[in-house]
């Protein structure tokens, strides 16, 4: 559960090309958090395991949309994306937790990519 001093958040929105959502929270904190480094760092078992060296590096997602998104109780949100994943429950602590590391987290994300030859472009078939 969250802390009872935790920001709140006061607003959470999909963006109208369904690229991102912007979360505001009550501390004055505003998120822009796009799609795809919301499907890669999904909390979901799939993405996280079930342990740390479990984890996975999701490729092909740069493209990746938001189709809905569903609260889950008054602590969190759950995602559905257009690849269909909608399994993560997004706790308001880690979505604050994405928008304060976004930046560390996603060059992480590049550089696993990287030195495991894969790409943020989704596959084409021939």
């Amino acid at each position: 559960m969250a802390e009872d001093n935790a920001p709140w958040p006061i607003e959470i929105r999909v963006l109208s090309n369904r690229s991102a959502i912007e979360v505001a929270f009550d501390d004055g904190s505003r998120f822009t958090l796009p799609a795809e480094y919301l499907r890669v760092e999904s909390p979901s078992a799939e993405v996280q395991g079930h342990s740390p060296d479990q984890r996975q590096t999701v490729p092909g997602k740069r493209n990746v949309m938001i189709l809905e998104v569903h609260p889950v109780g008054n602590y969190a949100v759950r995602l559905v994306f257009d690849d269909l994943h909608s399994t993560g429950i997004y706790t308001w602590s880690y979505l604050r937790e994405l928008g304060r590391e976004q930046e560390s987290r996603f060059r992480r994300y590049l550089d696993e990519l990287a030195a495991k030859g894969l790409s943020r472009d989704a596959a084409t078939r021939h």
